[in-house]
């Protein structure tokens, strides 16, 4: 079957193949309703704008794509300015304040060692690898583009992967959603066991520590990750934490204590709401270790001591929870195997896309320091 073309679509769609090429590269320049009908058709017809046709032309072009929102991070989450930085007087951190050093709360995070483990099995494997990130919502070119040049690709989660034409995609190309629990695509779901982490850390709160008053701090709502839109982690973390508390007989009226994120102008404003009310429950459980620095900060600045006053626990494993004082307790998920799995996945499609829904889910471990009282 010959490889749908630009003009195809543009011959169908009635319009210039010009046209065509801006609702994919510059959709906010094409009218909604002639960007809806090229995108419908591009669909039908299983187009994707390619970046590399001569590659497409042979079949295989031996590359996997990654594709992030939040690949990068500047500064730490909730410190907009320089000045607000962290540094030895007022965090809990042991950041470096030199400019040519790594400041651990901006990397490496969560989705740098998934990062890492995606390139390392493309190295591994062979294969060369195209990593790419939208700068702005309905960023339609940047991931075409890749998915044009690639024989597979893996997308970390955001909000604005609804706006994007990934069920086109899905039916030219194998996806690999990292993080992502709606099977909504015909394609491979890769999580870790949220359910299991969270069930592993209320199990040690009640049975160790003796708490029966904790309560979430996370993004559940109004989002959780650097674009500010909620993830399926977090979610599910949340949904796990409430029903567990249940179980255990304990009151889930107040599970969550604050629901902002870390580029929201309400960042923790509920969290300090109740540490101005005297309202703080005996533990706050974050939906990642990035809200838990945030937090413990928020706490210190405020003279609460932790764990003393209040226990904190995160999620996800990053480094900067091993330099914390106190050491951060949280759940280790196995980042850098998620992108390994994700290549290993891709692979075995020989870039046939998936039929229906495919989920994998990956084991965590409960990991205790200081931050519970444990270390």
């Amino acid at each position: 079957m010959a490889r749908v073309t630009v003009y195809d679509i543009a011959e169908k769609a009635g319009v210039s193949t010009a046209t065509v090429s801006f609702a994919f590269r510059h959709p906010d320049k094409v009218k909604d309703d002639t960007k809806a009908r090229i995108l419908r058709i591009s669909e039908e017809l299983g187009y994707v704008p390619s970046g590399n046709a001569r590659g497409l032309a042979r079949g295989r072009t031996g590359t996997l794509g990654m594709y992030a929102f939040d690949m990068l991070l500047e500064r730490p989450q909730g410190s907009d300015l320089e000045e607000d930085r962290p540094d030895a007087s007022s965090a809990t951190v042991n950041v470096s304040v030199d400019d040519d050093e790594p400041d651990v709360l901006a990397y490496p995070l969560y989705v740098d060692e998934v990062l890492r483990g995606f390139e390392l099995e493309c190295w591994k494997s062979g294969k060369g690898m195209l990593m790419g990130a939208a700068s702005k919502k309905d960023d339609h070119r940047s991931v075409t583009d890749i998915a044009g040049c690639v024989d597979g690709l893996a997308l970390m989660p955001s909000g604005y992967n609804d706006t994007l034409p990934l069920s086109m995609l899905a039916k030219t190309i194998p996806l690999v959603m990292v993080g992502v629990g709606d099977e909504k695509l015909p394609a491979a779901y890769l999580q870790c066991d949220n359910a299991s982490g969270i069930r592993q850390i209320v199990d040690h709160l009640v049975e160790v520590h003796h708490i029966n008053d904790m309560a979430f701090v996370g993004g559940v709502n109004g989002g959780a990750c650097v674009s500010g839109t909620v993830t399926d982690d977090v979610v599910s973390r949340y949904d796990a934490f409430k029903k567990y508390l249940e179980e255990r007989g304990l009151d889930s009226r107040g599970a969550l204590l604050d629901d902002s994120f870390a580029t929201s102008d309400e960042y923790l404003v509920s969290l300090c709401e109740a540490i101005e009310s005297n309202r703080l429950p005996q533990a706050l459980v974050c939906g990642t270790d990035q809200t838990a620095f945030g937090v413990i900060r928020l706490l210190v600045d405020s003279g609460i001591r932790v764990p003393e006053d209040v226990i904190v626990t995160g999620f996800d494993g990053i480094l900067a929870g091993r330099l914390m004082t106190p050491r951060l307790t949280t759940i280790r998920q196995p980042m850098e195997e998620l992108g390994r799995r994700a290549v290993r996945m891709l692979l075995s499609r020989n870039g046939k896309p998936w039929e229906k829904p495919e989920k994998l889910i990956l084991p965590v471990r409960l990991i205790v320091r200081g931050s519970c009282g444990c270390g």
